[in-house]
């Protein structure tokens, strides 16, 4: 059985080339990444919004990686950006490191407990069985 998540897009809602309307995940192990942030592992925060989301991107796929998963696995992804930030452009800077890989996206806008974070990202991802 397969462990990529499936896509759910009714006829009736949009259809949208960036983010699925649903994801059904089979069952088994999940992965739950906390939010990962631009910071790097020396502990800098990268300046500049682009740079952050690529370094937050980075870093969820790291923790993908380490957990024995790929975003290929990921159904959900959900982007916490910082009040003003405009969501297209943080979706633009997400490209080089995401690319077209489409899967539920909940973006928000919020107050960020870390000055200077403008973007943070938690995945939940299904975990393959060796």
């Amino acid at each position: 059985m397969s462990t990529l998540p499936i896509p759910v897009d009714p006829p009736q809602a949009v259809r949208s080339p960036a983010f699925a309307q649903g994801m059904i995940l089979p069952a088994g192990p999940t992965l739950y990444v906390g939010g990962q942030n631009g910071i790097d592992s020396s502990g800098t925060l990268l300046k500049g919004l682009g740079r952050q989301t690529e370094q937050a991107l980075r870093n969820v796929l790291a923790v993908l990686a380490e957990a024995g998963t790929g975003p290929e696995h990921v159904a959900k992804l959900t982007i916490y950006l910082a009040a003003g930030i405009d969501p297209g452009a943080a979706f633009a800077a997400s490209q080089s490191v995401w690319g077209e890989r489409r899967t539920a996206v909940t973006v928000l806008a919020v107050p960020m407990a870390r000055p200077g974070v403008l973007v943070e990202i938690e995945a939940i991802a299904a975990v393959p069985q060796s």
